[in-house]
């Protein structure tokens, strides 16, 4: 009997117990879901923002895939403003609720910042407005300087700095020469191929411009062709497919853990890649170790012998990065070195295309500076014109249109006040396509607005144009990308003449930089 009531006391505890964690469970479900998410947008609105109302779960996510699906589904001209087709629900929150506003991705309000003032505080105080944790699956795409934070953001910063040095810089060069000289070539292989007579030709330039960036990057990174580097760049072009599709979903914790399709072979990916790159750093090592030095003039041996340095003067490896950190930031040099050239490449000849005076204005700049001669460092810098339309290229098509931030704490920003739990998202495309900071010709192709430099074309000392970033974060590869860029432009415009095809469709869209979605079919006419 005793035994029998014992075994009842032991089954109602058990109960007890498990109907007080389902309780416990579903209060904090509930919470997530709805409870927290509501007290979010009651604070967010007493502090004076305007946005969307808070929808169970989803929040503006549906609305948002939507939106973007409707917009990528049509081309735009040339001449339309391209924010519509590419942040068509930021463009739509900007309309509806000014230049500050909120929506909701899923249960976490997301609020979107426009100001330049509120932009340049964000920029500045690194310590405060902190990197988002990145999404566990986003991570298998790269998980480098660009995500880090506080110390560790600190270390490795200090350990690549080097490597990106002015006098570095100079000495790849002819790396950027000799990998643009490949690609051109090419083209005026293509002119023979042509018909008889002819001496131009139609290209797509697009996929070209991305094998020119992806071989300068496997040089200048690893001292290897692009062939050896050729299957790491297939594997992360797929991997930003979908970590594209991750981004712009819910997230639900646990769902990486699940085998699906996509699940599985984003982590193939990552497998991949990070084996052929730790056999790239291996045989460095191993390099370095049998003759004493390594190849110094590239980025991966600039990186580990800094990285050694780092070691050797505080003793200990924990002052350095280890092996997987250094794969991690090698998986980085890949896919920012070449994504960030790539596109402002691809638009620049684009917008050269539409824009024939410009087009003839840089070539008698290019041939009045380096006339046939072989391009080097020192008369880049004459290139005023060229670096004009660069610039305003990069306002018009930034490669990142936006900048992910986050809060651990209450913190005032500009005249409202931000609760814990909410994720800023700075609108640099919507910034630089702002009437109001560059006037009504805001959405024009006007290179003249940068002839005095960038200090000048902010207004009151704003920080008004950001395609690398501002303050110090700011990217640590954009002299990489500008000298490359000016090489590149240069070498094309000795060559060749420029125009769009009839068969062009300007359609903009994001595939985490800013990319033509249908490439980018030019005629090209050598000179």
């Amino acid at each position: 009997m005793e035994m029998k009531m014992e075994r009842q006391w032991i089954a109602i505890c058990f109960g007890g117990a498990a109907a007080l964690v389902l309780l416990i469970w579903a209060w904090e479900v509930l919470n997530w879901v709805w409870l927290r998410p509501r007290r979010l947008e009651k604070r967010l609105r007493e502090t004076g923002l305007k946005g969307s109302s808070y929808r169970l779960l989803f929040g503006d996510t549906k609305e948002m895939s939507m939106m973007i699906k409707q917009a990528q589904s049509k081309p735009i001209s040339l001449c339309d403003d391209l924010v519509p087709r590419v942040l068509p629900f930021q463009h739509q929150g900007l309309n509806s609720y000014g230049k500050n506003f909120f929506t909701w991705l899923g249960p976490k309000p997301m609020v979107h910042i426009t100001d330049p003032d509120m932009i340049r505080e964000v920029l500045s105080k690194n310590s405060i407005f902190q990197k988002p944790k990145p999404h566990p699956l986003g991570k298998l795409l790269v998980y480098g300087l660009v995500n880090l934070d506080g110390e560790k953001w600190t270390k490795h910063r200090k350990i690549l700095n080097p490597a990106f040095h002015l006098e570095k810089l100079k000495k790849m060069l002819p790396v950027f020469y000799l990998s643009c000289r490949e690609m051109l070539m090419k083209w005026e292989d293509l002119i023979t191929d042509s018909a008889e007579g002819s001496y131009s030709f139609e290209l797509d330039v697009w996929p070209h411009l991305q094998t020119l960036t992806s071989n300068v990057i496997s040089r200048t990174a690893f001292g290897s062709s692009y062939e050896e580097g050729r299957r790491i760049f297939e594997l992360q072009n797929e991997q930003a497919l979908y970590a594209v599709q991750v981004f712009r979903s819910l997230y639900i914790p646990g769902w990486r853990f699940l085998p699906t399709e996509n699940n599985k072979r984003m982590k193939e990916i990552n497998r991949e890649v990070k084996a052929s790159v730790r056999n790239i750093i291996n045989k460095r090592v191993k390099e370095m170790k049998e003759s004493g030095e390594g190849n110094k003039d590239d980025l991966l041996g600039l990186l580990l012998e800094q990285n050694s340095k780092e070691i050797e003067k505080h003793g200990d490896k924990k002052s350095g990065m280890t092996i997987e950190e250094v794969i991690e930031e090698c998986k980085l040099f890949y896919f920012a070195g070449q994504e960030t050239t790539s596109v402002l490449l691809v638009w620049t000849m684009i917008l050269l295309s539409k824009h024939q005076d410009w087009q003839a204005r840089a070539r008698h700049e290019v041939f009045q500076v380096f006339g046939n001669n072989k391009v080097d460092y020192d008369a880049l810098n004459h290139l005023k014109t060229v670096t004009m339309i660069l610039y305003e290229v990069l306002r018009l098509y930034p490669p990142a249109i936006v900048v992910g931030r986050t809060i651990h704490e209450e913190t005032k920003l500009g005249e409202i006040t931000l609760p814990v739990g909410v994720q800023i998202s700075l609108q640099i495309l919507l910034m630089h396509h702002d009437e109001q900071v560059w006037g009504e010709d805001a959405k024009e192709f006007k290179p003249e607005r940068f002839a005095q430099g960038v200090t000048k074309v902010s207004n009151g000392g704003q920080v008004t144009f950001v395609p690398f970033g501002w303050g110090p974060r700011i990217c640590i590869g954009q002299n990489f990308a500008m000298l490359e860029a000016k090489m590149a432009i240069s070498m094309i415009l000795q060559r060749f003449e420029l125009q769009l095809s009839p068969s062009y469709t300007h359609a903009p869209h994001t595939v985490l930089t800013l990319q033509p979605q249908y490439g980018a079919n030019l005629i090209l006419t050598k000179l």
